[in-house]
């Protein structure tokens, strides 16, 4: 015969302030995700008119020769990728946001769940995303730090 701890029969209750918080911050969340995604779109017409000003630098400098094309390229690929990863964290948020406010609406356990699944990938995806940039940071650092010692010394 099985025995089942109190643990294994526990199911947690949300009171009328949880509930309340929860669909607060799932408005918020919302309003933020839709923000987010105005930002993407702003940074993807930078992308496309940063080519279109490095081309027309180019016609209008010549002495900046083929550098105008290049860098045009790159700023447009650099601003694309960083569109790319700025999508993903809103994204999260956005579902996060739309499943929370379903399942209080309609008193489902199972869309909450999910909804705070794409919580959890929104955080995770921002710490990730934090511990990369400080290492990046503490490379440039270290990096900077070499180059003044060695060009100092000469």
């Amino acid at each position: 015969m099985e025995e089942n701890s109190t643990f294994d029969t526990f199911e947690m209750q949300l009171n009328e302030s949880a509930k309340g918080f929860l669909k607060e911050t799932a408005k918020w969340a919302y309003f933020l995700s839709i923000l987010g995604y105005i930002g993407i779109g702003l940074i993807v017409m930078a992308a496309i008119f940063a080519g279109t000003l490095f081309a027309a630098m180019g016609n209008m400098a010549r002495e900046m020769g083929s550098f105008s094309s290049f860098g045009g390229s790159f700023i447009t690929g650099l601003y694309l990728m960083l569109a790319a990863l700025y999508f993903f964290p809103v994204y999260y948020l956005n579902k996060f946001a739309s499943n929370a406010k379903a399942a209080l609406r309609e008193n489902d356990s199972e869309t909450l769940a999910a909804s705070f699944g794409y919580l959890k990938s929104h955080y995770k995806f921002i710490g990730i995303l934090a511990a990369v940039t400080l290492c990046f940071y503490v490379l440039i650092l270290m990096g900077v730090l070499i180059v003044a010692l060695v060009f100092g010394l000469k």
